[in-house]
């Protein structure tokens, strides 16, 4: 694993998390596993600007992150992307609601769920299956579901008992 990419590492309750931003935008938001060194961020910086932001989630669920954002991907990535950041804190959405939304497919909303490059400031964890709890990361890493279920515990998501 490249650590120096990272322009810091926070460690959270969950995860460590690696950010890389630009001199202008927040590029990615990784997992790294807990055992990765934190590692502070240069002052003045999109990269201590998110962390600062990211710690105050943690402190706050119900924060809102005020952040410059480089989404890249095809326009329904970026679209799904978009309507993820209108989900408030607390709330969930279903793949198929949210694929209703901007008519689409359940299905290709948790595939662009999946390719999020900002997780947690652009809330994929917030989409749910019909039925449960659905994905998360696409898959990427074994504990995914368990962020997953930390972040929307942390929210206090209303529908949170039938997602457990």
């Amino acid at each position: 694993m490249l650590l120096d990419k990272y322009d810091a590492r926070l460690k959270t309750p969950f995860a460590t998390l690696g950010i890389i931003a630009s001199e202008t935008h927040l590029l990615h938001v990784h997992f790294l596993p807990m055992d990765v060194i934190a590692k502070t961020p240069r002052t003045n910086t999109v990269a201590h600007l998110a962390s600062v932001q990211l710690m105050a989630y943690l402190d706050n669920p119900a924060f809102a992150f005020d952040l410059p954002l480089k989404l890249v991907g095809s326009k329904h990535q970026v679209d799904v992307w978009q309507a993820m950041r209108k989900i408030t804190a607390g709330e969930t959405q279903t793949y198929g609601e949210l694929s209703a939304d901007i008519d689409s497919s359940p299905r290709a909303v948790g595939t662009a769920c999946g390719q999020n490059p900002v997780p947690i400031v652009v809330p994929c964890h917030r989409v749910v299956a019909a039925n449960g709890l659905g994905g998360f990361m696409g898959g990427k890493q074994s504990d995914s579901l368990s962020i997953k279920r930390w972040l929307l515990a942390h929210e206090s998501t209303r529908k949170k008992a039938s997602l457990f």
